[in-house]
């Protein structure tokens, strides 16, 4: 329950539901954590399979397979993956299994909490792309928490800026790059600069030799 104000959902206040109304709306929402949040002891297969809320697959075991199969394909991941244990999984993987696990249930809402916290950028890209597809292809509803601007600002419609526990600024991406408050900009400006400071630290190291006369080297870093 939130400390003052309301939450509501689909029309519904959340803080004023019953049990049975509670429960049925919770199955709309398919939650990713930050780190995967998958059990080591588990394989991949049974890690997704604990998402699916669907009753036939406690009595269809080939329903069930077939569904684990389907949201390792979502995420672009090969069947051969469902054998695995997280241990045996690279970040991005855990984290498209995190993904996979989130959408067994066939939710309305993927709630997505840093998703590519910890990513090379590479990786990080896949991620955001990966959110885009799932909106177009599932006709989900995508909630971000990110501190990842740029990658926020590929895949939303609009943004919320948090500011000292507060919401400073709502608006599309374009009008959150357009806004005046000092405030979101000095947010904006401080993400650009970690974003070429990134960029520089992934950049190859090549030297180029220029012809010469005399004594003297050429080199640079590209």
């Amino acid at each position: 329950k939130p400390d003052t104000g309301d939450v509501i959902v689909d029309g519904l206040s959340v803080p004023h539901l019953k049990r049975q109304q509670l429960a049925e709306l919770r199955r709309k929402i398919g939650y990713v954590f930050q780190n995967g949040a998958l059990f080591d002891s588990d394989t991949v297969y049974e890690n997704i399979r604990l998402g699916i809320t669907d009753e036939a697959c406690y009595s269809d075991q080939g329903y069930c397979a077939d569904r684990v199969k389907e949201c390792l394909r979502l995420v672009n991941l090969q069947p051969e993956v469902g054998s695995k244990y997280p241990a045996e999984l690279s970040g991005g993987m855990r984290k498209r299994v995190g993904i996979a696990r989130a959408i067994a249930g066939k939710p309305t809402y993927l709630l997505y909490d840093e998703p590519t916290s910890g990513l090379d950028p590479v990786n990080a890209d896949v991620i955001d792309g990966l959110i885009e597809r799932l909106q177009q292809e599932l006709g989900v509803t995508s909630v971000v928490v990110s501190h990842d601007v740029r990658g926020s600002f590929r895949v939303a419609d609009r943004v919320a800026l948090l500011w000292q526990a507060k919401i400073r600024a709502v608006g599309t991406p374009e009008e959150i790059l357009q806004s005046k408050d000092p405030a979101v900009q000095q947010f904006l400006e401080r993400d650009l600069e970690m974003a070429v400071i990134q960029a520089e630290s992934d950049a190859p190291e090549t030297t180029h030799h220029a012809p010469r006369t005399g004594g003297g080297t050429g080199g640079g870093v590209g």
